[in-house]
């Protein structure tokens, strides 16, 4: 697991830090057969089972107490298909990997999320996403996805095949099964440019829907206590490459990004009163910079500064709404906020429990430094968030419930339903699943 989820005398801990579990025993399977042979044997003990990932989830959605399954043996391409333009992938290929080995093969991803460690089941069963007009969640990129259901069998899914099943189990929140291997469409590798660049609140607020319309992939971070966002735009290009300089990336990713910004984050939670100071500092050493390269050197960044996350999806209509009222709330409440809010969109997927699920949508996202309290920010922006009918990350902290979720997913009674029908014995409950999807 490297550096990203740790294990100690048994206990699984997740990459966040804010979430751990003692398994009663931990699996490594070889094979989809030994995977199988594994949820079996659970059934027979009484077990409940979980697979887990690089633990990149705030939520304690792959914590159990029964049998963990660790899924790094299952990794490496399994087909290209040139014609269909689709690659087959085991469960357990870390991101990073996966856009490697397609880059050497001429392809690429359409879209994908700015974090590349975690595996591939992992982050679209809880529907990791990064930010398009038109291209969506790297779920929504999902052709067909091999699970292994509650009785140990092997069930493929696609549009053609189960399309009840692949409906549902695109973003599965390991609720259905354990995925085995997933098929992505994907396309000849092309070049995208970025464009980085300094600009106050005010004015993307003003003029959001035009940055939104004119780049196909749009962001911004607004730093809180302070009027100035960073923009970042990327679009396709025909090239040529023109990667950032080497001791410029250095400096803006790794020393900027992460070791001055780990330092201030220090200084933050040790000098909470200082925290906006910091911030505005924070937010003018950044400047504009335009870089080409291919697509997953620039929709990807390191992250090495650990911190707790909170991010919900609203209707994108409502989001410039929700920052002026997250705004309002840094202003008036004494709160003390060192991270970034990050602001990226997606546009309407057909998969049922997906954030972007039949709506066009903006996500919002509070972050806070690993062994800050986050508690009083959050819930405050949560408040904010769910006064527009907003849909949490999956994998990302919440306090919200099935009830909840039955109001604001259309089909969220679809989802329950395959549940009953798949693992009627709960073998892949956990008290996080009990929580948002009932028992």
């Amino acid at each position: 697991m490297g550096s990203t989820a740790s294990a100690r005398n048994g206990t699984w801990r997740n990459w966040g830090g804010n979430v751990s579990a003692r398994p009663a025993r931990e699996v490594t399977p070889a094979s989809v057969a030994e995977l199988a042979a594994a949820v079996r044997g659970a059934g027979e003990d009484g077990l409940t089972v979980k697979a887990v990932g690089t633990g990149h989830s705030f939520t304690s959605i792959a914590a159990t107490s029964g049998v963990l399954i660790r899924p790094q043996l299952l990794t490496g391409i399994r087909n290209i298909d040139r014609d269909a333009m689709t690659v087959t992938v085991e469960a357990g290929t870390p991101l990073k990997r996966l856009n490697l080995a397609l880059a050497r093969e001429g392809l690429s991803l359409t879209n994908m999320g700015d974090i590349m460690e975690q595996t591939v089941s992992g982050a679209t069963s809880t529907g990791t996403h990064g930010t398009g007009r038109e291209s969506a969640s790297i779920a929504a990129q999902i052709r067909g996805v091999e699970l292994v259901t509650a009785d140990g069998s092997v069930l493929t899914c696609s549009a053609e095949e189960n399309p009840d099943v692949f409906a549902a189990a695109r973003i599965g929140l390991g609720a259905l099964g354990i995925v085995t291997a997933i098929t992505f469409a994907v396309e000849p590798v092309f070049l995208l440019t970025a464009r980085e660049e300094p600009m106050p609140l005010d004015r993307v607020l003003a003029d959001f829907d035009a940055l939104w319309a004119e780049n196909e992939h749009f962001e911004f971070y607004w730093f809180p206590h302070t009027g100035s966002t960073t923009t970042k735009r990327n679009n396709r290009s025909a090239g040529p490459a023109r990667p950032v300089p080497r001791a410029r990336g250095w400096f803006e990713d790794e020393f900027l990004s992460n070791g001055v910004f780990q330092g201030v984050q220090w200084i933050g939670r040790s000098l909470p009163a200082a925290v906006p100071a910091i911030a505005r500092v924070s937010s003018r050493a950044l400047s504009a910079r335009t870089y080409t390269d291919l697509p997953y050197k620039v929709f990807t960044s390191p992250r090495r500064v650990r911190f707790v996350e909170m991010e919900y999806a609203v209707p994108r209509a409502a989001v410039t709404g929700v920052l002026r009222e997250l705004r309002a709330l840094v202003e008036r409440s004494g709160l003390r906020v060192s991270f970034p809010v990050e602001v990226r969109t997606a546009p309407a997927d057909d998969i049922t429990l997906s954030t972007a699920s039949g709506r066009d949508s903006a996500y919002v996202a509070v972050h806070m430094f690993r062994g800050t309290p986050y508690q009083a920010y959050f819930t405050a922006a949560e408040r904010i968030f769910t006064a527009h009918e907003g849909r949490p990350h999956w994998g990302k902290v919440h306090t919200r419930d099935a009830s909840y979720f039955a109001e604001v997913y259309p089909r969220f009674g679809e989802f329950t339903a395959l549940r009953d029908r798949l693992d009627p014995d709960r073998r892949f409950q956990n008290d996080y699943l009990r929580r948002v999807l009932g028992s």
